[in-house]
């Protein structure tokens, strides 16, 4: 089976694509250019601010303008561990992904899950045009694995939202 096959298939399509782009920390340029481009190409208004952090927004639906800005959070880059046999390059090569049973794993590497699929959750509300929402902003991180310097680079009133939910955590609830 492959991971494009898995549901919810728009979720696990973006996730797919993060796979295929190096991304690992202090070394996320790739992933930071796709997702600026995968922004604009969606319609969203999309920047990059000067430490590499991506964040895009898309308007509320209709009617509900009023409601309060919603903000998702997640970080771009991954922790790049490797078996001692694995000739895999994280700079250029991407991660390849074996699907067994219920799980989802990859092969002689990191998965780059912890904080891939918190972007590709986010990606997959922000390409939705059937969702009833408020104002929404994507605000994808850089370099959280090292010392969370994208998070600590974002200027004060860059973010438009209210409440922030951040799709990276460890603990249940």
């Amino acid at each position: 089976m492959s991971i494009r096959n898995l549901d919810p298939q728009v979720v696990w399509k973006n996730f797919y694509a993060l796979t295929q782009i190096p991304r690992p920390s202090k070394h996320e340029e790739k992933a930071v250019e796709y997702m600026y481009n995968w922004g604009k190409e969606h319609g969203l208004g999309t920047i990059k601010d000067e430490v590499g952090n991506i964040i895009m927004r898309k308007p509320a639906t209709p009617g509900l303008e009023g409601r309060k800005g919603i903000i998702l959070q997640a970080h771009m880059d991954m922790v790049p561990q490797k078996t001692p046999d694995s000739k895999h390059d994280f700079i250029n090569d991407p991660i390849t992904t074996i699907v067994k049973g219920d799980w989802l794993y990859a092969d002689d590497t990191t998965l780059g899950a912890d904080n891939g699929l918190g972007v590709a959750a986010i990606m997959a509300i922000m390409e939705d045009e059937s969702l009833q929402h408020g104002p929404l902003e994507a605000l994808i991180t850089a370099d959280e694995e090292t010392g969370m310097y994208g998070a600590f680079g974002l200027k004060g009133g860059e973010l438009e939202g209210e409440l922030l939910l951040n799709l990276d955590s460890e603990e249940e609830g």
